[in-house]
């Protein structure tokens, strides 16, 4: 981190959590972050770029380590949305969990990257001061995924109960039909509309946006001196082993929470 003033824990936090924005239209309040959506659009090419890659050079003899890779992952999302969702879309769903997971576990993934050696790199390779790494530690990316999920929870109660009996269950359920409870039904199925787009962000971008927080304190201490770079080091990287875990799971949560919620629109209360 290039400065010209005394680096505070604060400062060194602010630094690598601001995000490179850009004004929409000039005196509008809206923002682009383009860090943010130009990783998650270069790790986008990259991960489906290289899928596409294996499958369309895929044998049906003896698979090479990256068509295995790639079946064993394809084959894992397919049973675990077999297991969870039945509906006769299956054919949209799988490969909907497919992206998500795999989008999402690129994007944690960026969180296990050294963050100063990659803000060094984007200083003085690109000029960029500030450049967040990471882009589901910008609540932006998860609520934005979360209600593109959402909406498409939405769509399939519609398609499948049609707009008729969508409002029936909003209206009917779970208290019964009766006029009297109409308000109190509406009131609860709203309440848990609005909660699933808001927890299905905010666990991931919770879960992230801590584990990035870990590394910066663990890179402060580094900076501290001889003793507090060697033990910034075994922490950092126990942390990192650790946060792999993490990463891996949180992308999987994403993905499970994703299939349940399409799978919810296609029952009837």
């Amino acid at each position: 981190m290039a400065s010209d003033t005394e680096l505070t824990p604060t400062s060194y936090i602010d630094h690598h959590l601001t995000n490179l924005t850009t004004q929409v239209k000039e005196g509008s309040f809206w923002v682009l972050h383009v860090d943010t959506l130009v990783t998650s659009i270069i790790l986008g090419i990259i991960s489906f770029g290289f899928i596409w890659l294996v499958v369309r050079k895929a044998t049906p003899g003896v698979p090479s380590k990256r068509q295995a890779f790639v079946e064993l992952a394809v084959e894992f999302i397919d049973n675990e949305v077999k297991n969870t969702f039945h509906g006769n879309r299956h054919v949209f769903v799988a490969p909907t969990a497919l992206t998500i997971f795999v989008w999402v576990l690129m994007m944690n993934s960026m969180d296990i990257l050294p963050i100063d050696i990659l803000a060094w790199i984007y200083e003085h390779a690109f000029g960029l001061h500030n450049w967040r790494s990471v882009p589901t530690t910008d609540i932006n990316t998860t609520f934005a995924l979360a209600l593109s999920v959402w909406f498409l929870m939405i769509f399939f109660s519609i398609k499948v109960k049609g707009f008729g009996g969508w409002m029936h269950e909003l209206f009917c359920t779970p208290f019964g039909k009766n006029p009297l409870l109409w308000i109190l039904n509406l009131l609860f199925n709203f309440i848990e509309y609005v909660s699933k787009p808001l927890s299905h962000s905010l666990r991931l971008f919770g879960n992230i946006y801590a584990g990035e927080i870990i590394f910066l304190l663990l890179g402060m201490w580094a900076a501290t001196g001889v003793s507090g770079a060697i033990f910034g080091a075994i922490l950092g990287a126990g942390w990192a082993i650790f946060h792999i875990l993490i990463v891996t799971l949180q992308a999987f949560i994403f993905m499970m929470l994703t299939v349940v919620y399409i799978s919810m629109a296609h029952e009837s209360h």
